[in-house]
């Protein structure tokens, strides 16, 4: 005959806050013991994939944490993922070198330009 259980909190219904596992205690009875959420840990802001380098925790537990272990030691750490900052940094470089080259062709234009025009105003 197996043996009965009753819960050992106030919640009485199956829940999803309510999960139990059964355990043998060492007298050979059986007793439940609550089993916390399982969490879905930090992600990356820009993918979406899961943060390597960070604990799994449930929101509350984040708080009790030290800031060197709620992040890495990078930029963006803890926030988004090495891929995406790669791909931040060399976006920003990109955009910088695109405007340096508009400069430089503006300045040929404007240097083609200031020639040609002299050489009618003397005629």
């Amino acid at each position: 005959m197996v043996q009965r259980l009753t819960y050992r909190r106030q919640c009485r219904y199956n829940t999803k806050s309510n999960k139990q596992r059964i355990v043998k205690t060492p007298g050979g009875k059986l007793t439940f013991q609550a089993v916390k959420k399982a969490s879905k840990g930090p992600k990356c802001g820009d993918c979406g994939k899961a943060l390597i380098g960070l604990p799994r925790l449930r929101p509350m537990e984040y708080r009790r944490l030290k800031n060197r272990e709620k992040r890495v030691s990078r930029a963006y750490g803890g926030s988004r993922c090495a891929k995406c900052v790669r791909t931040r940094i060399v976006r920003a470089f990109l955009i910088e070198e695109q405007k340096c080259v508009k400069q430089v062709l503006a300045e040929k234009l404007s240097a083609a330009k200031e020639p040609k025009t002299k050489t009618k105003k003397s005629k």
